[in-house]
């Protein structure tokens, strides 16, 4: 019988990519710039819950956001125009997550100059998301209401892998058999280091635990935004209306005010 060889990669392949993810954290921690990676299975509600969010401190921080899909730029456009921050569309070719290098591509492509916060929200997965650092500082998931209480013992990687665990649309719990005490057990005996909230987009319950830890996690990033927010309020009112000026003119040049205001980007490995 001939010797056949065996070549493992997987290690190899997951090894770079940590490197990868650790420089992108650098670089981002440098810059006072703190990235969120997002993610869920498909139709938890991700853009819409962010969206909300968004709209609630994009007055405080400056926010932009980075959406993952195989096609089309209809996340992207609706971040845009329910918030007006800016926002790109990452296209990921076909794939099934977006690992640290693609991250970085986008990042470059998008520029982080600008920004206090970035969210990338990542394709609708639950399994391939959870296995690459995408050199987010923070991981959450979100898990909705509809989709059951038992998807933490089914995914246990993407319960185990994430900071923050949301337990969403909680506003529709008379319509379907979800135990929410469950649903915390089983989150909390993969990840007792998890941080569960229990949220309604559309009602608003439980959104400002949200805010709390978003600002909580921001550390230097959002410091650094309310240093600059209360210069900004002591200055003249010269200094005032020059800044509006440039404000205007970077939308203007980004398209804040002709109502489009993402970008595409396809980044394939």
């Amino acid at each position: 019988m001939a010797k056949v060889r065996v070549i493992e990669v997987h290690e190899n392949v997951f090894n770079t990519n940590n490197q990868e993810a650790d420089a992108l954290r650098k670089r981002l921690k440098d810059k006072k710039v703190t990235m969120i990676n997002v993610m869920s299975s498909p139709g938890s509600g991700k853009t819409t819950l962010l969206s909300h969010v968004i709209n609630e401190i994009k007055d405080d921080y400056k926010v932009g956001v980075m959406d993952v899909d195989i096609e089309t730029s209809l996340d992207a456009q609706k971040v845009a125009d329910f918030t007006g921050v800016p926002s790109i569309q990452i296209h990921n070719g076909g794939l099934c997550h977006i690992d640290a290098e693609m991250t970085t591509r986008a990042v470059d492509e998008f520029g982080v100059d600008d920004f206090d916060l970035l969210f990338l929200e990542n394709i609708g997965n639950l399994v391939c998301p959870a296995e690459f650092d995408t050199g987010a500082h923070k991981n959450m998931m979100i898990l909705s209401v509809p989709e059951g209480d038992d998807k933490p013992l089914k995914y246990p990687l993407m319960f185990s892998v994430c900071d923050l665990v949301i337990i969403s649309k909680i506003d529709t719990l008379d319509y379907f058999d979800f135990d929410i005490d469950q649903a915390k057990v089983n989150i909390l005996n993969l990840n007792p280091n998890a941080k569960i909230i229990c949220l309604s987009a559309k009602t608003g319950e439980g959104m400002n635990e949200f805010i709390q830890w978003i600002k909580d996690i921001g550390g230097y990033a959002f410091s650094f935004s309310s240093l600059f927010k209360i210069s900004r309020k002591a200055s003249s009112a010269l200094e005032n209306k020059r800044y509006f000026f440039q404000i205007r003119l970077l939308l203007i040049i980004s398209g804040g005010f002709s109502g489009l205001k993402h970008k595409e980007l396809s980044v394939v490995s």
